[in-house]
């Protein structure tokens, strides 16, 4: 799982930060509720992150899975036209 450091603190990538006013006086009262813990510096994205990471570890068996079950005739026709896709003039 990726993540960004904020403070020596790790915040997983699909977290959300507190959005900043633009004014500087807000921003300022912001920052120092931030750093005093009155206020979270997180906005709840509405995703569980254990479900997102499970998620993410079967779709990455699943592709595995449909690989080793095509045979190699129909994989190779997936690949060239992947190929075709990728190397196609653009108009």
């Amino acid at each position: 799982m990726q993540s960004a450091s904020v403070s020596g603190i790790l915040w997983p990538m699909t977290m959300k930060r507190t959005p900043r006013p633009r004014d500087p006086i807000q921003l300022g009262k912001l920052m120092v509720d931030i750093a005093t813990g009155q206020v979270p510096d997180a906005v709840d994205n509405g995703k569980n992150p254990v479900m997102t990471e499970n998620a993410r570890t079967a779709g990455l068996a699943g592709g595995k899975a449909r690989a080793e079950r095509l045979p190699s005739e129909r994989r190779s026709e997936i690949a060239r036209g992947a190929a075709d896709k990728r190397w196609k003039p653009r108009a």
